[in-house]
C-alpha cells in the first residue's frame, strides 16, 4: 500500500480525491440528505440484490455524499478502500468485531484512548473476547502471546494522552513472525488519530488497517462526529457488512462537513504542528511545569524514534504541572485550565481552537490507580490540543494561567 512516486501530494488528494479529470457537475459534492432512493423500475432492486454497487437503496447501506468522502479518505491515507462511521468508537468497534468472534484474542499495547481501553476491559469479555497486553518497548512479546485464537494486534502511536511513541516497524516485524508461528493471519490495526496521515503513514510500514476518529484532525472544526476505517478492499467489505447491522453509519450532512474540512486538512494540521512545537518549547522552560511531553522535543524519551517514523510531530502536547502551595497537583492543574482565556477548557481534540483537558477527569476517568500508572497518567497532567491561533497569544495565555 506504499504510495507510488507519481501519486499527487496529500494536499491535492485531500481536495480532489480521485477526480483528477474533467467532468461536468458541481465543484462541491451535494448533500444527499435522504434515507431512501427511488427506483426507475423494480429491475434496480434486482440489480442491487445481485451486488451492483451503483444502485442506491438505503442510506444505512450507502449514500453518494458519504461514498465521495470515503473515496477521498482512501486515496489520502494510501489505502485501497475506506468506510465512514458515525463516531471514532463506532469505527474501532466495528473494525475489530468484523474479524473477531467469541473465543478469539486481541494483543494490544496498554497506552490507548480511554474509551477504547474501557471497551476492551468492560465489554469484550462479555462476548468471550480476551485482550492481552504487551509492554510497548518489548514488541517481541507478541510472538510469545500469539496463538491460533489471535485475530488482531492493536495499538496507537503517539498514545493518548501521554504521547508515548510505539515502534510501528517493530510491531509489524514481530506480528509477522508470530503469524509464521501460528500459521494464521493476524491483522495489524493502528489508531492513527493523534498523528493523522499528514504526520505518519502506517501503511508504509506494513500496517493492515488504520482507524481514526474523524471528529478530530480530519474534521478539525469541533462540529462533527465521525470515524473512519481504511484498509484493503476485501477487509473493508467485511467491515461494511457488519456496519449495516450495527448501524453506526455516517450521516450525509456530517460527511459533507467532513469533506469540506478535508480541503484545508494539510494547512490546518501543518499550522498545528508548528504551534505545538513552539508552545512545547516555551512551556518546557517554565518554572511551574514539572515536565513537557511532546515527540518533537529532544527531551522526549522517544524523540529519535518519532523522527524516524513521523514526518511531523502533531498538535498534541502534554504538560505536568507542579503542585502550587497548599494545593494538590490535580487542584493546580484544574486552576490552570480554569484560568485560560484563549485556550478552551473542553474535552476532545484536533480542532482549530486550542483545547485543554485533564486526563483523569476526561479520557482516563473511571480507571484505578494501578491502571493510571500502567498508562503513565498522573493527576497533574494537562492535555493540550494546540489549535491554529497566533502562537504568541497561546504562549502568553498559558504563562498568565500558570502564574
Amino acid at each position: 500500500m506504499k504510495k507510488a512516486k507519481s501519486t499527487p501530494s496529500l494536499a491535492t488528494r485531500a481536495i480532489h480525491g480521485t477526480k483528477l479529470y474533467a467532468y461536468k457537475g458541481p465543484v462541491t459534492t451535494p448533500i444527499y440528505q435522504t434515507s431512501t432512493y427511488r427506483f426507475e423500475s423494480s429491475e434496480d432492486a434486482v440489480r442491487y440484490a445481485k451486488g451492483d454497487p451503483s444502485v442506491y437503496v438505503y442510506t444505512r447501506y450507502h449514500n453518494p455524499t458519504v461514498r465521495d468522502v470515503e473515496e477521498k479518505l482512501a486515496v489520502m491515507e494510501n489505502g485501497e478502500a475506506a468506510l465512514l462511521f458515525a463516531s471514532g468508537m463506532a469505527a474501532i468497534s466495528t473494525a475489530i468485531l468484523a474479524v473477531t468472534k467469541a473465543g478469539n484474542e486481541i494483543i494490544s499495547t496498554p497506552g490507548l484512548y480511554g474509551g477504547t481501553y474501557r471497551w476492551f476491559r468492560d465489554e469484550l469479555p462479555k462476548s468471550d473476547i480476551a485482550v492481552k497486553y504487551i509492554h510497548p518497548d518489548r514488541p517481541a512479546e507478541i510472538e510469545k502471546l500469539a496463538n491460533s485464537r489471535t485475530t488482531i494486534v492493536y495499538f496507537e502511536t503517539p498514545t493518548n494522552p501521554t504521547l508515548d511513541v510505539v515502534d510501528i516497524e517493530a510491531i509489524v516485524h514481530h506480528t509477522r513472525k508470530a503469524e509464521r508461528k501460528t500459521g494464521k493471519k493476524i491483522l495489524i490495526v493502528i489508531d492513527n488519530t493523534f498523528a493523522s496521515i499528514l504526520n505518519q503513514d502506517p501503511f508504509h510500514y506494513g500496517v493492515d488497517v488504520i482507524t481514526e476518529s474523524a471528529t478530530k484532525y480530519l474534521g478539525g472544526h469541533s462540529d462533527i462526529m465521525a470515524g473512519a476505517v481504511i484498509g484493503s478492499e476485501e477487509y473493508i467489505k467485511q467491515v461494511k457488512t457488519l456496519a449495516k447491522y450495527h448501524g453506526g453509519c455516517a450521516d450525509p450532512f456530517a460527511a459533507f462537513l467532513l469533506g469540506r474540512s478535508l480541503k484545508t486538512f494539510e494547512l490546518r494540521v501543518g499550522r498545528q504542528n508548528q504551534n505545538a512545537l513552539a508552545l512545547a518549547k516555551a512551556l518546557e522552560k517554565h518554572r511551574k511545569i514539572n515536565r513537557v511531553l511532546y515527540p518533537g522535543l529532544p527531551s522526549h524519551p522517544k524523540h529519535a524514534l518519532a523522527k524516524k517514523q513521523m514526518s511531523g510531530f502533531g498538535g498534541m502536547v502534554l504538560v505536568e504541572v507542579k503542585p502550587s502551595k497548599g494545593k494538590s497537583a490535580l487542584e493546580t492543574a484544574a486552576k490552570v485550565c480554569d484560568g485560560l482565556k484563549v485556550a478552551v477548557n473542553a474535552m476532545s481534540l484536533g480542532g482549530v481552537e486550542t483545547l485543554v483537558s485533564i486526563p483523569v477527569y476526561s479520557s482516563h476517568i473511571f480507571m484505578t490507580d494501578k491502571e493510571l500508572k500502567t498508562h503513565g497518567v498522573t493527576p497533574g497532567m494537562i492535555r493540550i490540543s494546540v489549535g491554529v491561533e497566533g502562537v504568541e497569544d497561546l504562549i502568553a495565555d498559558f504563562e498568565q494561567a500558570l502564574e
